[in-house]
């Protein structure tokens, strides 16, 4: 594995205290019983039991959590100390790494099954990193692994960017993997101009 020198900051990270709402919210809505498990309820069709999963900017644990609850082996990573902490404090069972996703290596992880990157991961990236992290993503994919990936196309958030589809795609063919399904929503809605769900797999 070869990392940058220095990793450039991710726009969570220049966020700041502008996205410290994100994980109580979540939090708040596990507590109500609302249904949070839209993603994980795709992830897990997307493969057999017992799947390795990587969930990359994990956040507060909502999807590994619900992953490792329908018995697959997860391995949770979200950079963000606060949110680590709410991960914790909602899903104590749930080990999670402090690595972003640059810093994640097959060689000492494995290869997975299937890579999750949603709840806008893409577009809270350090800058210019994107091709860097999709590379990084097929690394970790198995021959017959694929990657989940979901996010805002314009910027709906503090700190985010806006990421046009074409450009996604060519970021991700450019990572060597090749774009198998878009969809609007993770309940399989046609695909539209404002949110879009990603079905990648190794283009070789």
């Amino acid at each position: 594995m070869s990392l940058p020198p220095t990793l450039p900051p991710t726009r969570w990270e220049l966020a700041g205290a502008d996205n410290r709402g994100y994980g109580r919210a979540f939090a708040t809505r596990v507590a109500d019983g609302s249904d949070i498990e839209g993603e994980a309820r795709l992830a897990d069709a997307m493969v057999g039991r017992g799947a390795r999963i990587l969930d990359v900017g994990s956040g507060m644990g909502r999807v590994s959590a619900a992953l490792a609850a329908r018995g697959h082996d997860v391995v949770a990573t979200e950079p963000d100390e606060a949110l680590r902490e709410q991960s914790r404090a909602t899903y104590p069972d749930l080990q999670v790494l402090p690595h972003q996703a640059l810093e994640l290596d097959a060689g000492e992880l494995g290869t997975f099954d299937l890579v999750v990157l949603v709840g806008n991961v893409m577009i809270y990236l350090g800058e210019d990193t994107e091709r860097a992290v999709l590379r990084r993503v097929r690394e970790l994919l198995g021959a017959s692994g694929r990657a989940l990936v979901g996010f805002h196309l314009t910027s709906v958030k503090t700190g985010s960017r806006t990421y046009p589809a074409e450009e996604f795609v060519a970021d991700a063919e450019a990572g060597g993997l090749r774009v198998d399904h878009r969809f609007g929503s993770y309940e399989l809605h046609p695909a539209n101009a404002e949110y879009a769900v990603w079905v990648l797999s190794p283009a070789d």
